[in-house]
């Protein structure tokens, strides 16, 4: 078999389901050819006269599938330090965001800004991503609450992923605040995310997917419902902010409409889990913005274990609940903070994000047909990816075999 590149002599954790652990195979080759992985296994097993243009020796560093960030804000501008001194002092998030701070300051700094501005203010984050294994993000949009701005912000988006070698995923994420102009209104403005917004930014090949902030100081249940139906009436799929600050029974709705998943689920009942599992909804926790928030509530990881639920997580990267952009400091929380386990962390990041984006049969796992999206790594036992805090071990990224 004759292939564009072969990385042999190295470790691989192939996160494949249905292998112990991290499906970890001592001695293997990862083989590429026209940006997908043509083998991903032992070398004693590999297929006859294996061969290729390039081929790399790994001295017995580790390959992990690019990691896989499902949650994020990444594209905005401006900061909210000034709200984090203010929580520093005892305010709490609800009072900011009830004051006009929170969310709204953002949009106004977002709105204020160009496309181009944007552009120039997501890329470093999206770099410091990609510096540490990332090869493909979910970007949400959500901070400009008005046609214009929404667009400018998905445009912005998708040019990340024409300026960078991943793969971006666009998220209309309308319903995520109540813009000044609707104060009072929160029908009237969910009529415009569903009526005029949605419509218009899925028609211009925008949007991949269609999220809503499901909580006591953003949208009800019933105004999420209606903002879901639009989106599933159009051919999208959909996720939701679910029981972050309460229990508004967003995962029931998220499960409902089928949703790829319901993140953060601090305050998640047995109910919400139960549906979720039925529902194949996977959760997507968000050990940021808990650290971040000084939040004291758990989510329910044996509940969620039990259920079967796919457990993923992501950084949840964004201005003033989460400023992070480092999955591994993320991993690290989520094992300090939830007791999640270095296999969940690992798979939380690959293969359980995968399936988070409903992208689980191109990327995700090293297996052959998927796309070869590469980690490789200078450590000596996967656990390093979790144990170390702000050292980064990446040897080399690899998005479709380059």
């Amino acid at each position: 078999m004759r292939c564009d590149r072969i990385w042999r002599n190295a470790r691989l954790a192939t996160m494949a389901p249905g292998r112990d652990g991290l499906g970890v195979i001592e001695d293997g080759i990862v083989a590429c050819r026209e940006g997908r992985i043509a083998y991903a296994g032992a070398a004693e097993r590999a297929p006859a006269a294996l061969d290729a243009l390039e081929i790399i020796d790994c001295q017995r560093r580790w390959i992990t599938p690019g990691l896989i960030d499902c949650h994020t804000h990444l594209v905005y501008a401006g900061d909210r330090a000034q709200e984090f001194e203010q929580r520093l002092e005892g305010v709490t998030y609800e009072a900011i965001a009830r004051a006009g701070g929170g969310i709204l300051a953002t949009v106004g700094a977002t709105r204020a800004a160009s496309e181009a501005e944007l552009i120039a203010a997501s890329l470093p984050r999206l770099d410091a991503l990609l510096a540490e294994g990332v090869t493909t993000v979910e970007i949400k949009s959500g901070y400009g609450l008005a046609l214009e701005h929404e667009r400018k912000q998905l445009r912005a988006a998708r040019a990340l992923g024409r300026e960078r070698a991943v793969t971006v995923l666009t998220t209309f994420l309308g319903a995520h605040a109540l813009p000044p102009e609707f104060a009072g209104r929160p029908d009237d403005y969910i009529a415009e995310v569903v009526g005029r917004m949605l419509p218009a930014l899925a028609d211009e090949g925008l949007v991949d997917a269609v999220d809503a902030f499901c909580e006591n100081i953003g949208f009800s249940r019933e105004q999420t419902e209606r903002v879901l139906d639009a989106a599933t009436l159009a051919g999208l799929r959909v996720k939701l902010h679910a029981e972050q600050l309460s229990n508004m029974r967003g995962a029931q709705t998220a499960a409902a409409f089928r949703a790829l998943s319901a993140d953060h689920l601090e305050h998640v009942d047995d109910d919400g889990i139960r549906a979720m599992a039925a529902s194949g909804t996977a959760a997507v926790l968000l050990p940021g913005a808990f650290y971040f928030l000084r939040d004291t509530r758990v989510p329910p990881l044996g509940a969620l274990r039990a259920a079967g639920v796919p457990l993923a997580i992501a950084t949840d990267s964004n201005p003033g609940t989460s400023p992070l952009t480092s999955p591994l400091m993320t991993m690290n929380l989520a094992a300090t903070l939830f007791r999640m386990t270095v296999d969940e962390c690992l798979v939380g990041f690959t293969r359980a994000a995968a399936q988070a984006l409903g992208l689980a049969g191109s990327t995700g796992t090293l297996e052959a047909g998927k796309y070869c999206d590469l980690a490789i790594w200078d450590i000596e036992r996967p656990a390093e990816l979790v144990y170390r805090m702000g050292f980064n071990p990446l040897h080399a990224r690899v998005w479709r075999g380059a």
